[in-house]
């Protein structure tokens, strides 16, 4: 199998105000937006202690311009915990002279909050 896309994630791939956005992630409780190379470094080793070999095993770009991209790519992996790690996202993502300005991505939830959470979806907080 390649190296891992994520892996490869690098300031350089950003930028400076560059910003990954999970716009429903406040329904569990986590912020919706991550902006900046410091923080996208943080989730990014963040999720590769919960999910070491994050990969992705499918993508399928449906719209490539120049400046933006739509696709969609899924990972089957397991978690350090042994939880399955199954997602299929959708993502869009814009681009500034060759670098990333923004990646917006949509996810299942109540997949992520299984896989990624200590209990699972008893996690969720109940006012979100």
């Amino acid at each position: 199998m390649p190296p891992s896309p994520i892996r490869t994630a690098r300031r350089a791939l950003f930028t400076d105000d560059g910003a990954i956005e999970l716009p429903y992630l406040t329904s569990i409780g986590l912020p919706p937006r991550i902006a900046g190379p410091d923080e996208i470094r943080a989730f990014i080793v963040g999720l590769l202690k919960v999910v070491p070999d994050f990969g992705f095993d499918t993508v399928e770009v449906l719209i490539d311009t120049p400046d933006q991209a739509f696709g969609e790519y899924s990972v089957e992996r397991r978690t350090v915990t042994g939880r399955p790690f199954s997602q299929m996202y959708a993502g869009r993502l814009v681009a500034e002279n060759g670098k990333i300005k923004l990646l917006r991505e949509s996810l299942d939830l109540v997949r992520s909050a299984r896989a990624m959470l200590p209990n699972g979806v008893a996690d969720i907080p109940a006012d979100q």
